[in-house]
């Protein structure tokens, strides 16, 4: 019986993390992406213009980090969603759409009052990657 190795996963195409915590962590063929902001990587700043570019920035951040993985693009099998306001869920959806490919993954979406560095949205995301 094989064993499963966990391993850190990390890309200067993602921001560094900014607290004691990895980009992501995969285990076996399983790919736990810690939730990522709509910062730059290049910058480490929050990309201006609100939910939408920050979303787009996101939805890079977290397939650059997918690459590092050797995940194959649109392999997402969960999403989690953190808004700071919910009125922006159908703008998210919208781009979401636009970015993922069926069979779309499962998903949740939760309201809350603050995120760091003042984001207006933050995504988390578990991605089917190699068995490594």
């Amino acid at each position: 019986m094989a064993t499963k190795r966990l391993q850190s996963v990390h890309t200067t195409l993602a921001p560094a993390a900014i607290g004691p915590y990895s980009q992501a962590m995969q285990f076996g063929d399983l790919v736990f992406i810690s939730g990522q902001l709509g910062l730059d990587p290049a910058t480490g700043l929050l990309v201006s213009g609100g939910v939408a570019p920050q979303t787009q920035q996101i939805i890079q951040n977290l397939l650059n980090i997918g690459a590092a993985s050797s995940s194959e693009p649109n392999q997402f099998l969960k999403l989690t969603l953190y808004l700071t306001d919910l009125a922006d869920f159908e703008t998210v959806n919208g781009l979401l759409n636009a970015a993922l490919a069926e069979p779309f993954p499962a998903r949740a979406t939760v309201g809350v009052a603050a995120l760091p560095k003042g984001a207006a949205i933050e995504i988390d995301a578990i991605m089917a990657g190699s068995n490594g």
